[in-house]
């Protein structure tokens, strides 16, 4: 990897941040009067720990990594703009990411004005280091890797993530949205040993906390600090670190609903393999199964008129005729079945 200040942007590297009240001052006192808040309707009334520390404070004892490695944001989504405009000079630099991904890395990009670059996955929706490596330039700043991926659900091979790692010298990002539902690790051990890793992670997955937007980006603490300068003085109100706090708290009903999912997962895929209107199910290691249909326009339709909602992948790269189902409850996924089984071209 280059050095921090020649891949970070040079305004950015330089910015002196914002310093809120709560940055000034850290600790216990009987009287706040320093940042202009309401001294009625409390606690509510008081600006959130800008840092989230409490909340990192969990994470770091659960996840195993310091509190200096983390950064909260809201969602994965802020982290993924926040590295956009870090590292990424508009109309200069580029970025490198698998397609088909998630959306939001190319979406982000254009926000930004950087350039996107494409590699295809092949057939099996595999990729290889090699291809994605000759895709990158002097100007590539960021390599997005999403495993498991999204919409194909599969994790990618640890040889072929760690030869990007030690070749790229610019950002690799693996974003791990379903790394709770995939046998393969987590790439957080690997954060001491690659400075230019960053690893997402998010509670709307297996934490079943989508509705509170919460994402977790964990980097070195040089990368850390660069995220606290730019991000927004209280991204993360006061109501989301308290609820975080609960859920950090009961992490064994965390475990057990993830349990579930995964045995819901495997009933479900075998019970959609022996349907006609499906021609494939893909190998999956998150919460969501990727299957090929007869026709996907036509039955995602005929799931609407049904009250289910899945997702048509059709038109994307790689996935014709391709929709993604997320695994529900036992009795969520007998339904599905059972509206499948009636459909008729």
């Amino acid at each position: 990897m280059k050095e921090l200040k020649d891949i970070v942007r040079k305004n950015i590297y330089e910015l002196k941040p914002y310093s809120s009240a709560r940055n000034e001052f850290k600790g216990e006192a009987s009287i706040f009067i320093d940042a202009n808040e309401n001294p009625y309707d409390t606690p509510y009334n008081r600006y959130p720990d800008p840092l989230q520390l409490l909340v990192k404070d969990k994470i770091s004892k659960l996840k195993k990594v310091a509190v200096e490695n983390i950064f909260l944001g809201v969602g994965s989504d802020e982290p993924i703009d926040l590295l956009y405009r870090i590292f990424c000079e508009p109309q200069k630099d580029n970025v490198v990411a698998l397609e088909p991904t998630y959306g939001m890395y190319s979406v982000c990009a254009d926000i930004n004005n950087v350039e996107y670059h494409k590699v295809l996955l092949n057939s099996k929706y595999e990729f290889s280091a090699d291809e994605l490596l000759k895709a990158t330039d002097d100007n590539s700043k960021i390599i997005w890797l999403c495993s498991p991926n999204n919409p194909t659900g599969n994790a990618f091979p640890i040889e072929e993530v760690e030869k990007v790692l030690k070749a790229f010298d610019g950002i690799v990002v693996l974003d791990e949205a379903y790394i709770d539902f995939s046998s393969k690790p987590s790439y957080l051990s690997k954060l001491n040993d690659y400075p230019n890793l960053v690893v997402l992670q998010t509670f709307s997955k297996a934490w079943g906390s989508a509705g509170v937007r919460l994402g977790m980006a964990f980097a070195s603490p040089e990368i850390i600090s660069i995220f606290n300068k730019v991000k927004y003085p209280y991204n993360v109100n006061i109501l989301t670190q308290r609820y975080a706090i609960k859920l950090l708290d009961n992490f064994a009903s965390v475990e057990k609903k993830v349990a579930e999912i995964l045995k819901n997962r495997d009933k479900f895929a075998k019970a959609l393999s022996k349907l006609s209107c499906i021609t494939e199910i893909y190998p999956t290691d998150a919460n969501f199964i990727l299957v090929k249909t007869i026709d996907a326009d036509s039955i995602y339709k005929y799931l609407i008129e049904k009250g289910i909602v899945a997702r048509n992948r059709n038109g994307i790269s790689l996935c014709d005729n391709c929709i993604r189902i997320t695994v529900g409850t036992a009795v969520e996924n007998k339904q599905v079945i059972s509206a499948l089984k009636s459909y008729k071209k």
